[in-house]
This record gives C-alpha cells, sequence and structure tokens, in this order.
C-alpha cells in the first residue's frame, strides 16, 4: 500500500490506515498491512421465546394475542433502528436454546421473553454458560422466571431485567443488546497524548474489554490534509456557520475560516478511516491552525463522538450513549453553586443536536475560546431550559459515574469558564461536591473534572447497560 511514495502522496490514499498504537506509549510506526475497516453491519441479537403460550385467561402465563403483540413492535424496531438484525425462535429445551444460538451467532446478545411459567429456567442454561449478554423481558403474570435475572446477575453473569407491560421496553432492550457487538466493530482515531484512567489510555485494555481498536493519527500528516482541503469547501462551512448564529461576537473572518478548514478536515478524516470516534489530545494548541470545535460539533451532530484533551473515558462515555440512545454527548467541565442546590457544566466545544441526528439545531453564538490567548473560533451553543439530563462518565472501563438533573439556567453570553454552559438543578449539590470522582485513584485534574451530559433520564438504561457489559454504576450525588 504506497510503501515507497511521499507524506502527501500518502496523504491521497485516506491517510492509509493511519497509525496503530503499541502499548500506552502510543508508539508511532506505519502499518500499511492494517486493514482499513468498513462501516458497521448490523448487530445480530437472539430473540428467543421460551415456553408455550397460556390458554386463553387461564394460567401464568403470555397469550398468543400478547406474543403477537411484542413480536410486531420487535419487527417495527427493528425496521426503525435499521442497524440491528434479530433471529427470533421459540424454544422449550436447553437444546433449542442452543441451536438457536449458534444460529444468531455464537456470541450474539440475547433478548429472553418468556411466555410461560418457569419455560425459561428449563432452556436458560445454554445462554449462561456462553456467557452472552441477555436482557430478559417478562410481561405482568406472564411467569415467576422474572425473579431469577437478578440472581444470575448476582452470580456474575451479564444478566438485566426488564419486568414491564410496556411493548416499548422491547425496543430499549435491543438498543441496549446492540452497545456490546457495535462496541467489538468500533474503531477511534486519537491524536496523542491520550488523557484519562490508565485503562483508557491503553488501546490493549480498550481492546480487550470493549473490543474496539485504537488508531493514532500523526498531526504533521493532518496539517497537510488540512491544507490540502479546497478554499471552496471552505468558504461554505465557514458561510454555515456564520450565517446560522444568533450573533458573531469575537471571531473575526480569518479565526472563523481556521476553524471551518480544520471541521472540514476532521469530517474527511473520519469518513476515509471509517471511524466511528476521535480524540484530539493537543486542542489547546491549535490556535495557530484553528480549533477543531466546530469541527468536533459537526462530528457528533452526525453520531460520531469527539472528545477533547485526549479523554478517553469521555469518548467512550459518548460512544456507550451514543449506541444504545442515538443521543450525543456534551463533554464539560464541572463547577457548582451550592446555595442554589446546582450544578454547572460549560465547555468550548458541544453538539448542535442534543436530540439526536435527526433533530433540530439548537441556537449558538460563535465566540473566541475562553481559555487562550487569541481568539479562535468555538461555539457557544444554547440548550433548553427545562430539559431533564443525565450527567456521566465511564472510567477505569468498567464503572460508569452517573447522575440526573434538570436545566435551570443557560445564559444568554457565557462570562468565566468555557463558552457553552448549562447551569442544573440536582439532588444534593453540596454531598455532590464533596465526594466528586471520589472513586478514581488520581490527581490528574482533567481526569476527576470531565462529565458527559445528554439529554433525558438515562438512568436506568445506565444500570441496565453496565448489567450487561459486567460494569459497576455509582451514582453521584
Amino acid at each position: 500500500m504506497c510503501e515507497h511514495c511521499t507524506r502527501r502522496e500518502f496523504l491521497g490514499t485516506g491517510v492509509a490506515s493511519g497509525l496503530i498504537l503499541a502499548g500506552a506509549t502510543w508508539t508511532h510506526t506505519w502499518a500499511s498491512q492494517s486493514p482499513v475497516r468498513q462501516p458497521r453491519g448490523k448487530s445480530r441479537i437472539c430473540v428467543i421465546f421460551t415456553g408455550v403460550p397460556a390458554p386463553g385467561d387461564r394460567d401464568w402465563g403470555a397469550d398468543a394475542g400478547q406474543i403477537g403483540a411484542m413480536k410486531t413492535r420487535l419487527a417495527k424496531a427493528e425496521r426503525e433502528l435499521g442497524n440491528i438484525e434479530l433471529t427470533i425462535g421459540h424454544s422449550a429445551s436447553a437444546e433449542e436454546t442452543a441451536a438457536l444460538l449458534e444460529k444468531a451467532g455464537p456470541a450474539a446478545p440475547v433478548l429472553a421473553i418468556n411466555v410461560r411459567n418457569f419455560a425459561l429456567t428449563r432452556v436458560v442454561q445454554p445462554i449462561l454458560d456462553r456467557a452472552n449478554p441477555m436482557v430478559v423481558f417478562s410481561l405482568p403474570a406472564s411467569g415467576h422466571d422474572w425473579m431469577y435475572a437478578p440472581r444470575w446477575h448476582r452470580q456474575g453473569h451479564r444478566v438485566t431485567l426488564m419486568a414491564s407491560g410496556s411493548y416499548d421496553e422491547l425496543e430499549r432492550a435491543v438498543r441496549l443488546l446492540r452497545v456490546v457487538p457495535m462496541m467489538k466493530q468500533t474503531r477511534i482515531l486519537l491524536f496523542p497524548p491520550a488523557r484519562g484512567t490508565a485503562p483508557a489510555q491503553s488501546p490493549e485494555e480498550i481492546k480487550k474489554r470493549l473490543g474496539a481498536d485504537v488508531t493514532a493519527v500523526e498531526e504533521k500528516l493532518f496539517d497537510e490534509m488540512t491544507s490540502a482541503v479546497e478554499d471552496e469547501a471552505v468558504r461554505a462551512e465557514a458561510d454555515w456557520w456564520a450565517r446560522n448564529a444568533k450573533e458573531i461576537l469575537e471571531p473575526n473572518a480569518e479565526d472563523i475560516n481556521k476553524a471551518a478548514r480544520v471541521s472540514v478536515a476532521l469530517q474527511r478524516l473520519l469518513e476515509q478511516q471509517q471511524a466511528q470516534g476521535l480524540a484530539v489530545g493537543t486542542c489547546m494548541g491549535w490556535l495557530s491552525k484553528g480549533f477543531p470545535c466546530l469541527g468536533f460539533a459537526r462530528l457528533r451532530d452526525r453520531g460520531i463522538p469527539a472528545a477533547c484533551e485526549g479523554d478517553m473515558d469521555s469518548l467512550l462515555t459518548m460512544l456507550l450513549f451514543q449506541y444504545a440512545m442515538d443521543r450525543p454527548g456534551f463533554q464539560g467541565n464541572a463547577t457548582f453553586d451550592t446555595a442554589r442546590n446546582a450544578l454547572w457544566t460549560a465547555h468550548c466545544t458541544a453538539p448542535l443536536k442534543m436530540d439526536g441526528p435527526e433533530g433540530k439545531e439548537a441556537p449558538y453564538l460563535l465566540r473566541g475560546h475562553s481559555e487562550v490567548g487569541g481568539s479562535g473560533c468555538v461555539p457557544e451553543v444554547q440548550y433548553r431550559v427545562g430539559e431533564t439530563i443525565t450527567r456521566s462518565k465511564l472510567v477505569n472501563l468498567d464503572t460508569i459515574l452517573v447522575s440526573t438533573g434538570k436545566i435551570i439556567e443557560v445564559p444568554k453570553k457565557s462570562v468565566h469558564g468555557c463558552r457553552t454552559q448549562i447551569v442544573t438543578e440536582v439532588r444534593d449539590a453540596a454531598k455532590m461536591a464533596a465526594n466528586w470522582s471520589s472513586v478514581l485513584e488520581t490527581e490528574d485534574a482533567m481526569t476527576l473534572l470531565h462529565r458527559v451530559v445528554v439529554y433525558g433520564d438515562h438512568m436506568q438504561s445506565v444500570h441496565h447497560l453496565a448489567r450487561l457489559m459486567g460494569m459497576k454504576v455509582v451514582e453521584e450525588g
């Protein structure tokens, strides 16, 4: 693959396969034999109905009408989500369960639906033996098997229970189950250095625990790629940001054009490398060539998480929420006002489409970066007051820190701190501040400080996801 070409010729091949990382030292060596990852295929999920339908309105069990309604709802979820493939079958024995697992793929996550009293307990053993992540869905009065799912989890199995009469919970189940195979098909690009907890800085540990690949990008080569962006593309990107902004404050035309050029280059890099995530560890030094914050917003709005300051914990958190809820994350710094029982989150990069890629863009100002001597160009996004949010961070690849809140204030024009700001009412700000990041064994300020905010209350989903992925949950506040 172009073993003797110049760097500029090499860039024409799509930056080839980037730089494969070797250990936490992020050794830079070209690896032409490394294949470019293709876009993710559909995540296959095995759906198993256990037992025969209950006769009419008698017995503990789901009847034929309920089973039909569940299949209809699952078909709707499969069609609308678009990136899952359901292998659906019925099992009345362990042998039939094993056959269904083989058909779906031995590692496929499982949605087990109990149909008749004690039907699930008779057929579940192959799933437990193979350690497939499993959601147990149980309608009211469909049997007593629901109570074993928490016991299996306490025994160390990756199992969670959804005991509900809402068929919409079936969509939530497949959304969460798809996260595991999607992470295994994920490719992350990194501009070193990586930061965060020690396991999250290690490509080997990320691969071992989550299945994702991490590839380094040499900044010098990206600079050449940025320079190669056509002026016409830069003008179009700059015009879009300027035309749609409520107001342009500090940035001048040169600042906006620099940021627009980097934005286009980042989008092309992710497309060429067929990557699903990005972390930039050197972004605070990018002022001379253009800050990446506009590009980060663009990527997140397209469903591609992008983390600043090389924060791999925050990036992985954004990937989990993107895959499970189709929602982008606002990665930011925390600061408290205990007099108002409030927690602020602030950063100079933020997505516009917090409702997801099909949602509306939030209004924004174009501002200079708040922490550098020059100006630069970053978005100050004005999020919705009254919106419930979930604030979270995956740390050490095994623990999810999480809390909820409600946005009570968004400044018309920010002062102090970073540009995009939200003030959220929380359960107990004083307690939250006193215990902030207490589970972390580090003194690194950024690792302690950052959290990722998404729209909506996803506390239950976080607990379900943690059980499916063998993680712990620590509720903050």
